[in-house]
């Protein structure tokens, strides 16, 4: 299996810049899996296809502000800083830029000196541990100084950074934003409880890595990055629960899909637990824990993509790309929306 063999053509222009004003008010593709059948909806309908007794999931995780701007000292060159992973002790482990000038011993300062820094070591991989000094709670000197790591497909600044934030956020973590809960009002919410659909919560912190290219050819070559997933036994009882009783689990996003199918015990059951991953989810995947999936559009030979075409087949999905190119909906992380049942 060849990483090409799940290439699309998209034009630039339909990559999404800036989030809709009203979230829900986004499109939405629905695919049926087994015929390959299309329907073109908004995604407020999405109350329409959840039936009572279904459980929808959600990844609580919330975004850090992580990307930092700087200068070295005592040169002044200009930094950038992207927290990655916290490896305890004020220690990081992050992306910088630029990266040659940044050798351990570099120091750097940010905000006029509320926070500073030293690089005490460079990775195999090029990202570096950076310790990171200051006063008070270090997170809330991040909510001070820090910016919204938006992806690299996305030029626009982001006016409102609760935007690039799930109405339904909770646990600080993630590097990207598990952007197809990004759709969900409260008011929608409520709505989708009020019919009789559950509401489950699980936590994975996302990884830059989610936008690392796949270079490999071969798709079995690939070697996923790792991320860090938890149940709660809360959560792990209404899955059970919904099993049980007949009910769909409806994953929101790949994050809840990987965490969900990382988690899952052999006889298809759940506990409280948390893990980290590396579960690389493509064509040929057996699914032991998901029965439908709401997920926004992903780049081209990615392992999103991947993931969904191993859900839904990949000539149905490359054709409900396909389509949803000429329909001229929007791709990405502030784009529409696709429901696979």
């Amino acid at each position: 299996m060849k990483t090409h063999d799940f290439y699309y053509d998209l034009p630039e222009e339909l990559i999404a810049q800036t989030p809709l004003q009203q979230r829900d008010a986004s499109r939405l593709m629905t695919l049926d899996r087994r015929t390959g059948d299309i329907g073109h909806r908004h995604f407020s309908d999405i109350l329409e296809l959840l039936n009572p007794g279904d459980c929808l999931v959600l990844n609580n995780s919330r975004v850090l502000p992580a990307r930092l701007l700087g200068h070295r000292v005592p040169t002044l060159g200009a930094v950038e800083v992207l927290l990655l992973k916290d490896k305890g002790d004020g220690v990081w482990e992050c992306l910088t830029k630029p990266g040659r000038k940044t050798q351990p011993g570099t120091e750097l300062s940010f905000g006029d000196g509320a926070l500073t820094a030293t690089v005490v070591d460079a990775l195999d991989t090029g990202n570096k541990l950076i310790r990171f000094h200051y006063e008070g709670i270090f997170l809330e000197v991040l909510e001070r100084l820090g910016k919204m790591p938006l992806p690299p497909y996305i030029k626009e600044e982001l006016a409102d950074g609760e935007r690039y934030q799930t109405v339904y956020s909770k646990i600080n973590g993630s590097a990207a934003a598990p952007t197809a809960g990004l759709h969900f009002t409260r008011e929608l919410l409520e709505k989708i409880q009020g019919k009789g659909v559950k509401l489950a919560y699980v936590t994975l912190h996302v990884g830059l890595g989610t936008f690392r290219p796949v270079k490999a050819e071969e798709v079995t070559e690939h070697h996923m990055h790792s991320e860090f997933c938890m149940m709660s036994s809360e959560t792990a009882e209404l899955l059970n629960e919904t099993r049980r009783s007949g009910g769909r689990i409806v994953c929101v996003g790949t994050t809840s899909c990987r965490t969900l199918e990382s988690l899952v015990k052999d006889d298809g059951t759940f506990e409280e637990r948390s893990a980290w991953t590396e579960i690389f989810i493509y064509p040929g995947y057996r699914f032991k824990a998901m029965d439908a999936l709401i997920t926004n559009f992903h780049l081209p030979e990615s392992t999103l993509v991947m993931l969904v075409s191993a859900f839904a087949g990949r000539e149905h999905v490359l054709h409900a790309y396909n389509v949803a190119v000429q329909e001229r909906y929007r791709f990405f992380s502030f784009g529409d929306a696709m429901f696979i049942s």
